[in-house]
Parts: C-alpha cells; sequence; structure tokens
C-alpha cells in the first residue's frame, strides 16, 4: 500500500468530516427551480404576439407550472396547454380568414331560399326580436358562431371536448359578469366555451350565457391576471406578456366608435397597471413593440409573433434561469402533448336543446353519416349553413361516449329573441331624368308557427311606393322540400313615359293580387314554382299626357318560376352565377309572357368581371303595355331613366369590369368597387321612345358596393345616341 502525502490526508480528513455532518447540510446543492406562473393578457390580433413569446420559452426549454390568460391571451394559453405546439398555433392563426370568421352568417351563395327572399327586401342588421317584453334586440354585432368552431379547430374537439379543469396544466380564464361587473374566473368546465367567454368584445361579440351569469370580456376587469397565477399555484417566479392596446390620443378620438373604444381601453391600462404594481424582482416582464398593429389586424398575425419572439429573445438571459435541462423540459412537454386519436367513427347522431324548432330542419344540413370517420370540415361548414337558416344564436357540437358508443351531438342555441322578428328597409334613388325618390320598408315576421315551421310575413311600405303584403308560408314535410305559399298584396307605384328623352306623362299604377304555389326547394341552389295568380291593375295618368292605357286590367292567370342563385353576393358577387326564368300565361287577356336572365362573376385578384344576358318576350300574343318588358336604370341600360323603353321583345346584354377599392372593416362584410360597363340591348314593338328601334348601347362607370345599409352606388352611364343619365342609389332594391 503506498504511503499518502500530507495533502491526501488532510483531503481524506475533509471528506470524513463532511460525512459525518447531516445530509441536508453534505453539499451546497443546486437550487430548486422555483414554481413559475405564465400570464398572456388580452389585446385583439396583437395577441398573435403571445405565440412568438412561447417559441422561445420552448427553444429555452423554460416550463411553467400554471397560465393564466385573458381574451386572445385565453385562446393561445388555451390551445398550448391543450397540447398544441405553437409553431402549429402560428400556421392555424395565419390561414384563418379573420375577416369571414366575424360573420356568422355564410357566404350569401350558402343561404337557403327562404333567408335570400329576406335579404333581398331588408336591410342587414336591423333584425329585433319582438315579445312581451317589446323590441328586443341581439347585444352583439357578432354572436360567434364561426369563432366558436374555429377555437373547436384549434383544440381538435373532433376528439372529444376538453375540461380545463382536467388539462396537464393548471389553466385560469378571466372574465366580466357584464350584470354585475364581477371578475370571474373560469378553471373548469369546457375549454372552448371559456375561451368564447373571455373573448366576447363587449357590443362586437355576444355575451356568452354561462350557469347563470352573462360573460363578456376578461379585460374589462383583469387583462393581465398576474395576481392569479400567484393563487392557482402559488408562483414564485412570473412571466408576464402585455400585448394590450395604447390609448388613442385626444384628437384620434372623434366618433362614438372610437369613444366606446378609449372607454374601455381606459378601464383596461387601469387594471393592467395595478397587476404590473404586484411585479417583483426575479419576475419577467415582456412588453413586445407592437406600434402600428392594431387590435383588428388579424391578417398580421406572422409579424405580430414574430415582435413577439424579438420582444423574448431580448429577455433571453432572464428567461435562461428558469430553464432546466433537455431531458427535463422533454418530459414537461410529453405531458401537454395531446395524443387523443380521431374518432374513427361516428356511432349517432343527436341534436339535443330545441323547443320550438323541429330537429329534422337542422339535420337536413348534416351530411356526416352514422358509421363514417367525422369529417370536421365538412360539419363545420353544415353547421354554419344551419345557423344561415337564422332560427339560432349558435349551433356546436360536442362528442360524447354513451356505453362504449362515440355520439356526435349537435348543440343549437335559439335565438332568446325570437321567433318573431321586425326587420327594416329603406331605399334612396336619385337620378337626372326623374328626380328623388324614396321609400321604407318593414316586415313581421312570425316563424315556427306548428312543427313543420310555418311562417306568416307582413310587410308594409311608404314614400314614393306605397304597398302592404301578407305572405303565408307552409312546408309540407320536416325537411321542408315542398311547400305551398299564398300571397295576397297591394302596391302602387309612378311610372314615367318618355318620349325622346322627355318625360311626357307620369302614371300611377296600382295593383292588387292574390296567389297560391307549390314549391319546390331545390336545396341551396334554388326554389322552383307553379301557381295561380288573381288580381287586378288600375292605372291613371297623374300628370301629362294620357298616352298609354288608363283602363283596369285583370292579372289572372297560372305562373310558374325556377329561380337559381349561386352568386357569392347579392348586389356586387365577386363569384358564382344566377339563373331566372318566369312564365306567366293570361287566358282572359290572350298572351302568354316569358322572361330569362342569366348572370355570371368571376375574379382575379382584385378585379372582378362579369356579365349579364336577359331575354322577355311573348310566345303567344302581345306583351300588354303594363306587363311589357321594360329598360332602363342603372346597369339596365344605364344611360336611360328607370322605364324609359317599353314594349314587346327584349334582348340584352351586358359585360361589366370592377377593381376593388376598398375592403369594409372587420365584422363587416362587403367591398367598394370602382367599375364600367358596356351593355346592348333592342326591344321590338315599342311602347314609349318609339324613334329608338334597332340596337341600343350605353357605356357606364361607377363607384359602389355592398354596405351595412344596403347597396350603395354613384354612377354615369351615356349612349351614343345622345342619351345619358346619372345615378345615386343607396339601399335595399
Amino acid at each position: 500500500m503506498s504511503r499518502m502525502t500530507p495533502t491526501s490526508r488532510r483531503l481524506a480528513a475533509l471528506a470524513g468530516l463532511l460525512l459525518a455532518l447531516p445530509p441536508t447540510l453534505q453539499a451546497a446543492d443546486i437550487p430548486p427551480r422555483p414554481k413559475v406562473g405564465l400570464v398572456l393578457s388580452g389585446g385583439g390580433a396583437r395577441g398573435a404576439a403571445h405565440v412568438g413569446v412561447l417559441e422561445v420559452l420552448d427553444r429555452l426549454h423554460v416550463p411553467v407550472d400554471c397560465v393564466a390568460g385573458t381574451s386572445m391571451g385565453a385562446l393561445v394559453a388555451g390551445a398550448w396547454v391543450a397540447g398544441v405546439p405553437p409553431q402549429t398555433m402560428r400556421e392555424e392563426l395565419g390561414k384563418a380568414n379573420w375577416n369571414d370568421m366575424f360573420q356568422d352568417n355564410p357566404d350569401y351563395v350558402e343561404l337557403n331560399v327562404r333567408n335570400k327572399q329576406i335579404e333581398r327586401r331588408f336591410l342587414p342588421g336591423t333584425e329585433s326580436g319582438v315579445g312581451t317584453a317589446g323590441l328586443i334586440g341581439a347585444q352583439g354585432v357578432v354572436t360567434g358562431q364561426k369563432i366558436k368552431l374555429f377555437f373547436n379547430q384549434i383544440v381538435r374537439a373532433q376528439a372529444g371536448e376538453r375540461d380545463l379543469g382536467k388539462l396537464p396544466l393548471p389553466l385560469s380564464m378571466v372574465a366580466t359578469d357584464i350584470g354585475t361587473g364581477e371578475r370571474v374566473v373560469l378553471r373548469s368546465g369546457s375549454l372552448t366555451q371559456a375561451m368564447r367567454a373571455s373573448m366576447a368584445v363587449p357590443g362586437l361579440l355576444l355575451p356568452l350565457d354561462l350557469e347563470g351569469r352573462r360573460l363578456v370580456d376578461g379585460g374589462i376587469v383583469d387583462n393581465l391576471p398576474i395576481g392569479e397565477v400567484r393563487a392557482r399555484c402559488g408562483a414564485e417566479v412570473v412571466i408576464a406578456v402585455n400585448v394590450g392596446s395604447p390609448l388613442l390620443r385626444a384628437e384620434e378620438v372623434t366618433g362614438v366608435l372610437s369613444l366606446t373604444a378609449q372607454m374601455v381601453a381606459i378601464l383596461t391600462e387601469q387594471n393592467v397597471a395595478q397587476s404590473l404594481a404586484t411585479l417583483k424582482e426575479g419576475d419577467v416582464y415582456i412588453k413586445p413593440d407592437l406600434s402600428g398593429i392594431t387590435a383588428a389586424d388579424f391578417d398580421r398575425s406572422a409579424e405580430a409573433a414574430d415582435r413577439g419572439r424579438a420582444a423574448a429573445e431580448a429577455l433571453a438571459p432572464a428567461l435562461a434561469r428558469l430553464a432546466v435541462p433537455e431531458a427535463q423540459y422533454a418530459a414537461w412537454r410529453r405531458r401537454l402533448e395531446d395524443h387523443r386519436p380521431d374518432v374513427d367513427r361516428v356511432d349517432a347522431i343527436e341534436v339535443a336543446g330545441l323547443n320550438r324548432v323541429n330537429p329534422e330542419a337542422l339535420l337536413r344540413h348534416v351530411q356526416q353519416r352514422v358509421g363514417e370517420p367525422l369529417d370536421t370540415e365538412t360539419l363545420n361548414r353544415d353547421l354554419v349553413r344551419a345557423y344561415g337558416d337564422g332560427y339560432y344564436q349558435g349551433v356546436d357540437y360536442t362528442l360524447l361516449t354513451v356505453h362504449d358508443k362515440r355520439v356526435l351531438r349537435i348543440t343549437p342555441i335559439e335565438k332568446p329573441w325570437g321567433p318573431d322578428y321586425l326587420r327594416f328597409g329603406l331605399n334612396f334613388d336619385s337620378n337626372v331624368s326623374q328626380g328623388s325618390t324614396y321609400s321604407l320598408r318593414a316586415g313581421y315576421q312570425k316563424t315556427w308557427l306548428n312543427t313543420l315551421g310555418a311562417e306568416a310575413l307582413l310587410e308594409a311600405e311608404v314614400g314614393n311606393v306605397s304597398a302592404a303584403s301578407l305572405e303565408l308560408y307552409q312546408p309540407l314535410e320536416s325537411s321542408q322540400t315542398w311547400f305551398v305559399q299564398a300571397n295576397a298584396g297591394y302596391r302602387r307605384e309612378r311610372a314615367d313615359v318618355f318620349q325622346n328623352d322627355r318625360r311626357t306623362a307620369e302614371y300611377l299604377v296600382s295593383r292588387d293580387t292574390l296567389e297560391l304555389r307549390l314549391g319546390l326547394n331545390l336545396g341551396l341552389y334554388g326554389q322552383a314554382s307553379i301557381g295561380r295568380r288573381n288580381g287586378e291593375l288600375r292605372p291613371r295618368v297623374d300628370t301629362g299626357d294620357a298616352s298609354l292605357s288608363s283602363f283596369r286590367e285583370p292579372l289572372d292567370g297560372w305562373e310558374a318560376t325556377l329561380d337559381l342563385d349561386q352568386l357569392d353576393q347579392l348586389h356586387f358577387p365577386t363569384s358564382g352565377w344566377a339563373a331566372r326564368l318566369a312564365w306567366f300565361s293570361s287566358s282572359d287577356r290572350g298572351y302568354t309572357r316569358l322572361d330569362a336572365d342569366a348572370r355570371l362573376a368571376w375574379s382575379y385578384g382584385d378585379w372582378v368581371l362579369g356579365t349579364r344576358a336577359a331575354w322577355t318576350g311573348s310566345t303567344r300574343g302581345t306583351l300588354p303595355v303594363w306587363d311589357s318588358a321594360t329598360l332602363g336604370g342603372f346597369l339596365n341600360l344605364s344611360a336611360y331613366a328607370s322605364g324609359q323603353l317599353r314594349g314587346d321583345d327584349l334582348r340584352y346584354g351586358q359585360l361589366r369590369a370592377e377593381r376593388i377599392v376598398g375592403r369594409l372593416p372587420l365584422g363587416l362584410r362587403g367591398d367598394m368597387r370602382f367599375g364600367m360597363a358596356w351593355e346592348r340591348a333592342r326591344l321590338g314593338l315599342l311602347y314609349t321612345e318609339t324613334q329608338r328601334t334597332g340596337w341600343l348601347d350605353s357605356a357606364t362607370a361607377y363607384l359602389g358596393g355592398d354596405t351595412p345599409i344596403g347597396a350603395v352606388y354613384v354612377g354615369v352611364g351615356r349612349s351614343r345616341d345622345g342619351a345619358s343619365n346619372a345615378y345615386l342609389f343607396i339601399g335595399t332594391p
């Protein structure tokens, strides 16, 4: 055995001394990792910056022990804790059509025929419920139909609804009770419902009814819930990410909307300041530079995420202090991963929660089949179509396991302000040739009068047009494919008579009609019907020369229509087609009228091209004056006044090109366009403008688009024969 050196003997003695000490004093071990709480604030579209912060935490291997989020922060936090990696979130936010998501209704092409008819008559957004308490309106511009389905998609609800209280990490979401102003912290229950509640911006998104409370955006009371993570998991270190919008400058507060936004921002900033005052030494505060990105700039989510990443990278040294070894972080991260398989087949489909609406009326939209795997993309589309029927506040779904069977439960919520509705329309039309006209329209609609979905619509109009009508609509079976419809109406309107571009007379034309039709709904394509019409037409001269007939005329006869509409917008479509055929035969007057009209639109980037062709004529006899074909008016041979040309045997063609020059803000559908059109037409037998034989043409330039108050346009048209006109129109035709 070798002899120990003096140095060796001293080290051995020191080792023996250490071994003799209690285990807790044997070595200065690495301090245990502190509990870390992550806090993500609200901020609308600016909240995409949270994704960039999460990417940095992932790169540095920083685990957390609990998370709290508000509004957009709740969405990101919920998805992350539910197992969605930051990169996947970035991709989902980037490819989402946020402008469409803030439109509850499907595109016009996806609406059923009844709702298309309603949209043609009344302004969007004017619907109010009629009940014993008076008029009741929706408490938000958006009910959140598509937003909720997007939340489902993000957290893979197709594998089953996630419970907030059963996620791998403690997660809290903050909302506000709009009735009491109380701060409500959601720690259990449906994950996607909690997301929806926390993001319900007052006035924009409808409040969420949950367990007896009406919940809205939590940013009003606690936009940066630092105290929640300290209470929830005893967080010793807080990582707080603040993406809230700054206050507007005084000169920027110029209207009701900006004033409302500023008031909300003031409340938010006050509670954020209180939260920031609780930060301690060692906490990490991240405030990304999001200047120029507003709460509505969802199309800049990738840029916001990049800025969040840059802000977190700048604080990497402080964050790295909270990191753990790679193997330890990988084990922590595996806890968050969503390993649930998608549903391999649906064993049953049921509808829950309906009181008035027949479940079969909803199920006619659902193409999912029992025994097949769940197709979530198709299901989402079908539920939006069902929502478009107009009966629901929202249509959602959940997947349940009942006795080892996978049940797809569709959960519609009927409108609390239904089933009776009041709607309004307006029409302001001004042109150089005829001056200005206006009318106001109101409609009272009663729905679900019986289990098959019978409806009644009482409509009245005052102004330059006086009208009243009652329409009764009765489906004949639960799928609402076949129906009968009865209409009774009165209408009186002005009809101008022109000769040589001069208005020579003004007639008042009154019509009484009674119709009974049998119809067939052709899915979302359109409708066909056949029926009998009885009535009387009474023209009389109001001013000018009585050059046209002033005798009472019967309107009795058989009629049939085929109306197909696959355009994506009502007034200014960007794509799709529409076609209409109408046939009327009067045995008393010995004539038959046939109308054919076809339209087509397609787009290339910001350009929209369109065409239209029409023919009206008599297949038997000659069309009478007051049931003749007419030309004139905007994009109906625009150089001429509305109804300036009357006659038999109309042929018409149109080509137009439009450039989209502006789009409406988030939450509103439509755009503004500059357009030019070329039109060509002729009439056979002429009753007015009898010198204008042969082919006529018109070139038109206009600015217009779809808006919340209907179609709006200003334009000018001119023909080669010297006729010209200028237009201003606002409202519904």
